[in-house]
């Protein structure tokens, strides 16, 4: 008897990985460390860079999909890029995670009171009132941002604008 392929439909979506790097703060650095995803064939769902403390360095934070033995292998080879000083996988380490987004809806009068409600319960704020939609600015987990989204989409999304992940280690681990 032979092994029947598992339907598309029914696989496992391969882990999320939140990655950091620190670098020298130099141009290419980025566009570097992008090739090295791209020539693997991962698809990068959320940057972000900005420098650190030091701003002779930078901090990038990489979100993707992958398997977790293959991202192991990226990591090494991202760390011996020439202007990273330091590659981890933060994904299972205890760390602080936020992200924002700004949201706009199509809200007429009549339904404002619901999307109201529905603001009000993820704490999130309205940034500007028009005749006829609504900014809406949220923070917290990526998690959250998802579930508020889909909450929103009974209305009409008119526009989603998301920071990606921003993370740091908790107490003096080094991120």
């Amino acid at each position: 008897m032979s092994a029947q392929p598992i339907p598309l439909d029914d696989a496992q979506p391969e882990p999320l990985h939140t990655i950091s790097l620190f670098v020298n703060n130099k141009p290419g650095v980025l566009v570097r460390v992008a090739l090295a995803f791209a020539r693997r064939g991962f698809n990068i769902e959320s940057l972000v860079v900005s420098h650190g403390a030091d701003e002779r360095f930078s901090r990038i934070t990489i979100t993707c999909r992958g398997a977790t033995r293959v991202l192991d292998q990226m990591i090494r080879q991202l760390a011996k890029l020439v202007d990273v000083v330091r590659a981890v996988d933060h994904t299972s380490d205890a760390a602080y995670e936020t992200e924002i987004a700004l949201i706009k809806v199509e809200c007429r009068a009549d339904e404002r009171t619901e999307v109201l409600q529905i603001v009000e319960h993820y704490k999130a704020r309205v940034v500007d009132f028009g005749p006829d939609s609504l900014m809406l600015q949220v923070y917290g987990p990526s998690e959250k941002l998802d579930a508020f989204t889909e909450l929103l989409r009974s209305f009409r999304i008119l526009e989603v604008i998301r920071s990606g992940k921003l993370l740091m280690a908790r107490g003096r681990q080094v991120t």
